[in-house]
Order: C-alpha cells, then sequence, then structure tokens
C-alpha cells in the first residue's frame, strides 16, 4: 500500500529539521500559559479514569510527553519522524518513545486512557482529518479523553524554509467548529474549547490557537467522576 504523499512530505521534512526543532519549540511551549492549563486540565481528567496510558501523538522531540509525566500521567510518544524520535528518546532516557503514524496507531482497541495531539494534525489535509479522529476514536478507552491543540482559521500555508532548513511542509488552519464537527462526527464529544490570540513570542501571521478537550462515551464519562 502506497503512503499519502503529506505523511512522506511530513516525516522528511521532520527528519531534516529534528535538531533545531528540538531547539526552538520546547521553550515556546514553556511560554504557553493557557495551552498548559488545558494540559493540567487533560491531566487530571486521565488521572481520575485510569483506563490506560495516555499517547501524545506526534510527540516530536518529546517536550509535552515529559510535562504530562511530570503531572503524574503515565504518558509515552508516538512520531512519525524516526530522527525526530532519536532526539526525543536521547533527551527523556526514562520514557517511551515510538515511531508511528496517526492515522494507522498500533495498538488495541480500547487501549487508551487519553490521546494528546499538541500541534500534530496541521500538516493533515483537513479532508483526511476524519481518518485520523477515527482511529482515535478506536484506541480510546470507553471515557478517554483527547485534547488536541491546533491553528485556527481557514487556509494552507506551504512551507519552503523552516528552522534554519529548506523543506517541503503544508500547514493547515482549520476552525475550530469545523474540528468539533468532524470529531463528533468520529464519535467523540467536545467538552471545552479555548481560543486564544497570539502571544508576544509568536508572530502576528501564527492567528489564532485552538484548544478543544474532547471524550469518548462510555461507562466512565467526565461528569462522573468524582
Amino acid at each position: 500500500m502506497n503512503e499519502p504523499t503529506y505523511l512522506h512530505a511530513t516525516r522528511v521534512a521532520y527528519d531534516t529539521v529534528a535538531l533545531d526543532y528540538a531547539k526552538l519549540v520546547p521553550p515556546a511551549f514553556e511560554g504557553d500559559l493557557y495551552g498548559r492549563a488545558m494540559i493540567r486540565m487533560f491531566a487530571e481528567l486521565t488521572r481520575a479514569l485510569d483506563a490506560g496510558p495516555v499517547a501524545d501523538v506526534g510527540c516530536g522531540p518529546g517536550h509535552v510527553t515529559a510535562h504530562l509525566q511530570s503531572l503524574g500521567v503515565n504518558t509515552f510518544g508516538i512520531d512519525l519522524s524516526p530522527k525526530t524520535v532519536a532526539v526525543a528518546r536521547r533527551r527523556h532516557p526514562d520514557l517511551q518513545f515510538d515511531e508511528g503514524s496517526m492515522t494507522e496507531l498500533d495498538m488495541a482497541d480500547g487501549r487508551l486512557g487519553g490521546i494528546i495531539a499538541w500541534y500534530s494534525t496541521v500538516h493533515t489535509p483537513p479532508e483526511l482529518l476524519p481518518v485520523v479522529f477515527a482511529e482515535f476514536h478506536r484506541v480510546l478507552a470507553p471515557g478517554g479523553h483527547l485534547l488536541i491543540a491546533f491553528k485556527a482559521g481557514d487556509r494552507l500555508r506551504h512551507l519552503e524554509h523552516a528552522y534554519g532548513h529548506e523543506l517541503s511542509l503544508d500547514v493547515y488552519w482549520v476552525s475550530p467548529d469545523r474540528i468539533a464537527e468532524l470529531l463528533s462526527q468520529a464519535g467523540l464529544m467536545v467538552d471545552a474549547r479555548l481560543i486564544r490570540e497570539p502571544n508576544e513570542q509568536e508572530k502576528s501571521r501564527q492567528g489564532q490557537q485552538a484548544y478543544l478537550l474532547a471524550r469518548k462515551p462510555g461507562k466512565k464519562a467526565a461528569d462522573d467522576i468524582t
């Protein structure tokens, strides 16, 4: 079976920038106070549910994986780029990082208590997001939580240079309403959303940033956790 073009382009791009990406992105994450507040909520919910580990899908150099682990969440990372996975393993040797694609996760149905996709869907063409969200639904346990961060809007930007390297990579902005609709169609219920303006460290062309917290319905729904 041939790999979709966008997956190949994403892997090649992140293999190219892996080392420089790992230097620049974690400090930006530390400055994202709103995003980390959503992660704290997500961590509390997944700890209370206790339905399995959390997968950081599209984990990059592992900074979000490590942050979740520090919040008491049993977390492991998955990334499409072998070189990025290698960086994550060197930076966080006590954590698990595997190569894999969010379109076809190598795990049993209902294995996960949670999934975090921190800006990792931004290279997926919007018309293919239903494939990703269906896969998230498959591997989440009943009541399992999903936290997704993405660029809010309705546009496509093609990158030919990033993180000091020449590359070819598409970046998609998608409206929060559209993401919520696609999650609902995949059987995932949106419980909370946060939309923020660019912070001081971000360029104005980045636009709004969005965070959606969703849940797979089941016996251990979030409303039942006390």
